[in-house]
């Protein structure tokens, strides 16, 4: 039978899917619509299965938040390219605040309900795999939650509200007032971002890394010819500065370098009206710790050439 240009479109229209692949879909059912739908679908998750093994370390960076508590998701693409589709930043957006509904555990955003698809997350992204074209995959997911105070946020390299490279939440508890409370934690949640810090305290700086930090700087003091007891006193002298380097309240603020993060938390008290408390953070970096493929282009163009 003769498959009208216009039955190709409105197919095309419908799922996504490129022009052949809806008019090879259409002579495969008949002409049928919803059988070519589900003809496409099925083709659509048998190549996401295939796209599935291949690495996603570009996408987008997600913020959802409300009055007490704020989320923040990476949801990885193959490409640059797709994230800066209209369609996959709706999809992020979407999964950012269905996470906000969660315990912000990859595991529940996962199984959530996607908006208007009576399917999971997981589901619907697979969906969008064949339909955009690229593996796609939900890495990660945080939330933070104040009984009392705000969950401030940021998002670096913005490319629409919410979305972007990099996704900084802050949590600030207090009785003051909830403006001068956010304003404070954004700022704070800008010098994350910059600084990307290890801990918010010295408590929670890895042990091993601790550890390990020690066991350098006492070499290095060793090797200076000194007495033990001044070696000691040097380095807990080093370990001083290596927290200051990476614990978030003993950083310089970088708003003002010559007050710390915890100093500037106490002049911003003023404008907050009361005691404030920097509880938690969480800072998410777009592809950060995934090892990316590389590829022999000379390599790629003379397998394709023998084919």
């Amino acid at each position: 039978m003769s498959i009208s240009a216009a039955l190709v479109k409105q197919l095309r229209d419908m799922t996504g899917a490129g022009m052949m692949d809806c008019k090879a879909a259409l002579a495969e059912t008949g002409g049928d619509l919803e059988a070519a739908v589900d003809w496409l679908r099925k083709k659509g998750l048998s190549k996401a299965d295939k796209k599935a093994g291949r690495t996603a370390a570009e996408g987008l960076i997600g913020i959802a938040s409300d009055a007490k508590s704020a989320v923040v998701i990476e949801v990885n693409s193959e490409t640059d390219f797709v994230a800066r589709n209209d369609a996959f930043q709706e999809l992020v957006r979407n999964v950012a605040d269905v996470a906000l509904g969660t315990d912000g555990s990859v595991q529940a955003v996962a199984a959530a309900a996607y908006p208007g698809s009576g399917k999971s997350v997981e589901d619907s992204i697979r969906d969008a795999v064949a339909t955009i074209g690229e593996n796609m995959a939900l890495r990660r997911s945080a939330k933070l939650t104040v009984d009392k105070g705000v969950v401030a946020t940021y998002v670096h390299s913005a490319v629409s509200d919410g979305l972007g490279k990099i996704g900084v939440l802050v949590a600030v508890e207090t009785d003051g007032n909830a403006d001068a409370a956010q304003a404070f934690g954004r700022q704070v949640a800008m010098h994350v971002a910059a600084i990307n810090p290890l801990a918010l305290t010295e408590a929670e700086v890895d042990p091993a890394a601790v550890a390990r930090e020690k066991e350098i700087f006492s070499e290095q003091a060793r090797q200076s010819g000194k007495s033990e007891n001044i070696i000691e006193k040097m380095v807990e002298g080093r370990l001083r500065k290596y927290f200051e380097e990476v614990v978030l309240l003993k950083q310089a603020f970088v708003l003002n370098p010559d007050l710390t993060v915890e100093k500037a938390l106490k002049e911003a008290e003023k404008e907050i009206g009361g005691p404030a408390k920097i509880t938690g953070f969480v800072r998410f970096a777009l592809g950060e710790g995934i090892e990316r493929e590389t590829s022999d282009f000379a390599a790629e163009v003379a397998a394709a050439v023998k084919k």
